[in-house]
């Protein structure tokens, strides 16, 4: 009986949990609103609607680039038809409302988990601060929706027009 010998090359793996980070959800609109209590609490015309989710291991970096990215995000059309232009070209408005669900799982069951979501305690601070810097890259007063709160978010989508941002990928 003939024995054979296997050897294996064995390499060192080193296995890290990636970390999630900011998440936005673009859609340009030509309006848009946010009601609580079936009152009207915000709303824009012409501009962008930014969905905010934050998860508790982003930082002001991810805050500065996503602010930077969705200022001159060019999305909008130019006097040829070809989106080439910024919300901050073209003067338009900005309503930012934050969205914990866009950290739910659905790896198990059917009832998605959100334990991926930042605590209000670290969302707070960080969509406050989100908020005031894509005022800054804009240099416009940005309109909000109100953090926690049950929100119905009417919107027309121009285009359609919608752009998923994750800051973890940079893309």
């Amino acid at each position: 009986m003939k024995k054979t010998a296997l050897f294996f090359n064995y390499k060192v793996l080193v296995l890290f949990q990636i970390q999630e980070k900011m998440r936005a959800v673009v859609q340009r609109v030509s309006k848009a609103s946010v009601i609580i209590n079936k009152n009207v609490f915000s709303k824009i015309e012409s501009g962008l609607l930014v969905l905010l989710g934050i998860e508790e291991a982003d930082t002001n970096e991810d805050i500065d680039w996503l602010a930077g990215k969705i200022s001159r995000l060019r999305i909008f059309e130019d006097d040829e038809g070809t989106m080439n232009l910024s919300v901050t070209d073209i003067k338009g408005a900005i309503l930012v409302a934050s969205q914990f669900t866009l950290y739910a799982s659905t790896k198990k069951g059917n009832r998605p988990s959100y334990i991926k979501a930042a605590k209000p305690d670290i969302a707070i601070p960080l969509y406050k601060k989100f908020i005031q810097k894509i005022s800054e890259e804009t240099g416009r007063e940005i309109n909000t929706g109100k953090f926690g709160a049950m929100m119905q978010i009417e919107l027309v989508n121009d285009g359609p027009v919608t752009i998923i941002i994750d800051t973890k990928r940079r893309e």
